[in-house]
């Protein structure tokens, strides 16, 4: 049957052999318990007292508590900093010098004799022994700078640049699973272990037999949607691109519409001002393809398009025909001149006053379902193989679409794959599980993302620690923009310091929580999960509208190439990716702020003339509970000494699910439910309140702006209980023990 999901058995044996992994190991701190006992030994220990104490002298300051200014937490020791310093911090493990006895001096001769020689006998074993064996000791524990660097000194650009090209070659396959299949051909040739394709059978809304058009009803002239007349000669001349310029989940039919049609309106141009257009990119004759679906598969909205699943055959998600349109097509519409630059400055397209124009549209697409594929390999944690950090990419789905754009995030994937498995292949593995996911179906609306999802969402909510994005590294080469959960910001922040190619000219660090168009969108939004993204882009396209994102142009449109010849941007951003990974997958304790999280509400909250006075005395009470729980619970992190097992674990979980309070149950079309993300990069208040009071001002009616208060109110309430609560366990255990 066509609503049942194609090729299930390929993913039963051993789909969810660690997903479905529900033990939680009582002794999963065992080797690293071990190895801070043997800092204890006699020899080492007055090494270990001087490293404390200073290390503890550096965290020392404190942090600044005032409300205003706000500013994010930052020391030298980054996110374990130490806000409130007990008096006898440092000198609590100090311990007096043993006094000397005199010895004879044949006996310290031989003593000393004895030692050079089981010095240099060390030193021979130890060196045989490491060449000879695969070294696993730092298989638990925190990986040191100079192992991250091994894992990632090995990804070079011009092996990216090969596997890039290698990849856009796959495209001649029209078939999405061919695509899957020889992915995961070469990631289990790079020595990934299980991995599996995951199939869902999906509803999908695909061009018609003919493209859409446009007629202006004055005069009769029939345009395709890139501008070009109706004609056979230009339908033959680029039939493809013609055919993939419409609306995914648009409405079918024809209709006449003039402006708004009195507001009662039926249809909708969408077009993509030049002046909005970075200046590298001469858009204005290409046509593109947006997505109205807000997620996962539309037949089975909320649930897994698995066997047996009821199917709703929606044909549409909107009563609106929705055509995508070029500039250059707008322009003649409106009779506008080709030149409409004045004074060196971009005139914005706009209808001349009191003027209307009355087109006919034209809609004709097909709904069917087809099998999207997910490529999902895994690699198992040593210490906490029930964790874990999810590394996401797409591949190609959508027939003439973002060609080059898969391929790149693609390549980058398998890159950061190849490194880390050199690495495995001689002894070593990552604490927690690393997750490796090539989605399907991203271009109708993250659809593979969605249904993996929503198949394994209890799992997911309580295993996932975070979710890092590889979608299309590259989409310019001005800028480096880095999008990252609150929690994650500073530790973004300092990739980006420590690997800045040119430090002297290293641009100030762009680092926001804002909307991004992909398939971290499930995991943002429904799981509350931290996530990180990585891009290059052009400045002009991050000071225009966020719509550009969505926006999927042809296969021609985008030249990785010639904006990375040589690959270093795709070089870098592996690299920046892969120590972040890495980081999150191997710290003893998460390298997650709870004090940012506050510091962001406070922010947003900050000059907002919707706040309340309620807002604010909660949005207080949040910061000194995490500044608290940063402080007490967080600093004996820093201190194997004070490293117990099971608190660590009660931290990490902890610190897991921090960011699951600000998930609201209702959020405006087009808005995060999680209300940390803003809509975009340009405003620091919650996207919802502003959206409310838009709409307030409006309507006589402030329901819609109570509401949304509302929202925010019982999500800041969330998170201080969650934070005190928190506190109140680890107090409990540290009674109990007392």
């Amino acid at each position: 049957m066509a609503y049942q999901k194609v090729n299930a058995d390929q993913r039963a044996p051993g789909h969810s052999q660690y997903l479905d992994n529900d033990d939680l190991q009582a002794t999963a701190l065992d080797l690293e318990w071990d190895m801070e006992k043997e800092l204890e030994e006699p020899g080492f220990d007055q090494f270990q007292l001087n490293s404390a104490e200073n290390q503890n002298l550096e965290n020392s300051e404190t942090a600044d508590l005032n409300l205003d200014p706000i500013q994010p937490a930052t020391s030298p020791k980054g996110r374990f900093q130490r806000l409130q310093e007990e008096s006898d911090y440092v000198t609590h493990y100090t311990r007096s010098a043993p006094k000397s006895n005199p010895r004879n001096f044949c006996r310290l001769l031989k003593i000393f004799c004895t030692a050079i020689i089981l010095f240099i006998s060390g030193i021979l074993i130890g060196y045989y022994s490491h060449k000879n064996c695969p070294s696993n000791a730092t298989s638990s524990g925190t990986l040191d700078l100079h192992l991250y660097q091994e894992i990632l000194k090995t990804i070079q650009g011009e092996d990216i640049k090969k596997s890039f090209r290698n990849l856009v070659q796959l495209y001649k396959s029209e078939d999405d699973m061919d695509i899957s299949k020889k992915i995961k051909t070469q990631w289990t040739s790079l020595g990934l272990e299980d991995v599996q394709l995951v199939n869902y059978s999906v509803l999908l809304n695909l061009p018609g037999l003919s493209p859409s058009s446009v007629t202006l009803s004055s005069s009769g002239q029939c345009f395709h949607p890139n501008g070009q007349p109706c004609s056979e000669e230009a339908r033959k001349w680029s039939s493809q691109d013609l055919l993939y310029s419409y609306a995914a989940y648009s409405a079918n039919g024809i209709l006449e519409l003039s402006l708004l049609e009195k507001t009662g309106f039926g249809g909708v141009l969408l077009y993509i001002d030049p002046c909005d257009l970075p200046k590298t990119a001469n858009l204005s004759y290409n046509t593109f393809m947006v997505s109205l679906n807000p997620g996962g598969d539309p037949s089975t909205p909320g649930y897994p398009s698995i066997d047996g699943s009821f199917r709703q055959h929606r044909s549409n998600l909107t009563s609106l025909l929705v055509q995508p349109i070029s500039a250059s097509l707008v322009a003649k519409l409106i009779s506008l001149p080709k030149d409409r630059t004045t004074n060196g400055a971009c005139s914005p397209l706009e209808l001349p006053n009191n003027e209307e124009r009355i087109v006919n549209m034209k809609i004709q697409t097909v709904t069917k379902f087809e099998t999207v594929t997910n490529v999902v390999g895994y690699l198992k944690g040593v210490t906490f193989p029930d964790r874990y950090v999810i590394v996401g990419s797409h591949h190609h789905t959508a027939h003439s679409y973002n060609r080059q754009e898969w391929a790149s995030s693609t390549a980058v994937i398998t890159a950061f794959i190849r490194a880390l498995m050199l690495r495995v292949k001689r002894g070593w593995r990552p604490d927690r599980t690393i997750v490796f996911c090539s989605w399907g179906g991203t271009a109708f609306g993250n659809i593979g993302s969605y249904e993996w999802g929503e198949d394994f969402r209890k799992v997911l909510q309580r295993n996932v620690v975070a979710y890092i994005s590889l979608h299309s590294p590259v989409r310019g080469n001005s800028s480096l923009h880095s999008v990252a959960s609150p929690s994650l910001q500073q530790l973004v922040a300092e990739k980006n310091k420590f690997n800045c190619p040119r430090r002297d000219q290293c641009p100030k660090t762009n680092i926001s929580s804002e909307q991004i168009q992909d398939d971290a969108d499930y995991f943002i939004n429904h799981l509350g999960v931290p996530t990180v993204r990585f891009t290059y882009e052009d400045i002009k396209t991050l000071e225009g509208p966020s719509f550009l994102s969505e926006a999927l142009f042809p296969k021609h449109a985008t030249k990785i190439e010639e904006m990375d010849p040589f690959f270093n941007l795709h070089e870098t951003i592996t690299k920046l990716s892969g120590e972040v990974i890495l980081q999150i997958a191997n710290e003893p304790v998460l390298p997650f702020n709870a004090l940012d999280i506050a510091l962001e509400v406070q922010n947003s909250l900050k000059g907002d003339q919707t706040t309340t006075p309620q807002l604010l005395a909660l949005a207080s009470r949040l910061r000194e509970s995490a500044e608290l729980f940063q402080s007490d619970e967080m600093r004996p992190a820093n201190d194997p000494k004070e490293r117990d097992p099971m608190r660590v674990r009660m931290l990490n979980d902890l610190l897991q699910d921090m960011e699951k309070s600000f998930l609201v149950q209702h959020a405006p079309p087009g808005f995060y439910r999680n209300i940390l993300y803003h809509l975009d990069g340009k405003t620091s208040q919650f996207s919802i309140l502003l959206e409310a009071w838009e709409h307030c001002k409006s309507l006589a009616s402030n329901e819609t702006l109570q509401e949304a208060l509302s929202e925010v109110l019982n999500s800041i309430n969330a998170a201080q209980v969650y934070f005190k609560a928190g506190l109140d366990v680890f107090e409990s255990v540290l009674v109990g023990k007392n």
